[in-house]
């Protein structure tokens, strides 16, 4: 084979593998809420025991987080973030030391429940971004010291799309010696047209995602420039709290090429559950059954959709 043969036959082989790579698509699943509640604990890891989840992010101050732990090295190949939690639950710092963040409730340091004001202190920047920081870093150095390996991160209600909360947890996640974080903005089409029109029930959730979709470009920009390896979105978010097999098999559809990461909510409907804060109840024993179907792999199959965890994103 001459030299120009030779170059042309290296250019199409390489034609031929960017052609291949870029028609892959992989697919973390990731449970949220790992130390919520025991019976999330056991849900979560019976879905990546006999089911599809590959990752898990654990909540610091999570009532469950001693059992998480036990639980934990139970499934060492299951991949464990932090579930950063600024909103709807309780800070590892003392409420004083948050005064933009918390304050305490009959003695309890607690967050703010409030999505809506949360998120008009972070458009109008009076949250503290040196809060956000240290309150970021004591969850994480949480998790680390009780033999956690932290994977990456997220954010409880994805509150780190908001570029004012997403700088102080990228530089906290940067100094605990992490380098992946979730992208929770999702593709264009998450759904095909008919499963929204027969669903009324997610139009309101599909207009806010939409709509949140803005902060985007910034989100990518901050990560790389901070050197963070990320998904190219999130699946999954617009189907919180009604995922069924139906939904599941249409979100499988329509997953673009690339990396993406789908969010998950298993758990069991026990009283712990009933009793604690949250509108995820019977719908996370949905979305157990959802991920523990013996054809949920065939599903992912079809696909084409190869499940990989954070460990493989980041080469971990």
């Amino acid at each position: 084979m001459g030299d120009y043969d030779h170059a042309i036959h290296v250019s199409w082989s390489l034609c031929a593998f960017l052609l291949l790579d870029w028609r892959v698509r992989r697919l973390i699943i990731n449970a949220d809420d790992f130390g919520f509640t025991t019976g999330v604990n056991r849900a979560i890891v019976e879905a990546h025991v006999r089911g599809i989840v590959t990752s898990s992010t654990l909540m610091a101050t999570g009532r469950a987080f001693d059992d998480a732990l036990v639980l934990s090295k139970t499934v060492p190949r299951l991949s464990i973030g932090c579930h950063i939690v600024l909103i709807d639950g309780e800070p590892v710092l003392d409420a004083a030391q948050l005064p933009s963040l918390a304050s305490s409730q009959s003695g309890a340091p607690r967050f703010s429940d409030s999505l809506k004001s949360f998120a008009a202190r972070a458009f109008t920047r009076r949250l503290s971004a040196a809060e956000i920081e240290a309150e970021t870093t004591a969850q994480i150095r949480r998790l680390q010291t009780a033999g956690i390996s932290v994977s990456h991160v997220d954010s409880h209600k994805h509150v780190h799309l908001f570029p004012s909360v997403l700088q102080p947890v990228l530089r906290a996640a940067r100094a605990c010696g992490i380098r992946a974080i979730r992208n929770p903005f999702g593709p264009r089409r998450p759904l095909r047209s008919g499963e929204l029109l027969r669903r009324p029930s997610m139009w309101t959730r599909y207009a806010e995602v939409k709509i949140l979709r803005n902060f985007s470009g910034r989100f990518r920009e901050n990560a790389e420039s901070e050197g963070f390896r990320t998904p190219d979105g999130t699946l999954g978010i617009e189907v919180t709290g009604t995922l069924d097999t139906t939904l599941f098999r249409a979100i499988a559809k329509v997953i673009p090429a690339g990396t993406w990461e789908f969010v998950c909510h298993p758990g069991y409907n026990d009283d712990q559950l009933r009793s604690a804060k949250t509108r995820l109840r019977e719908s996370r024993e949905i979305e157990l059954r959802v991920l523990t179907m013996p054809e949920a792999r065939d599903i992912l199959s079809q696909q084409a959709i190869e499940l990989i965890s954070y460990r493989e994103l980041t080469g971990s």
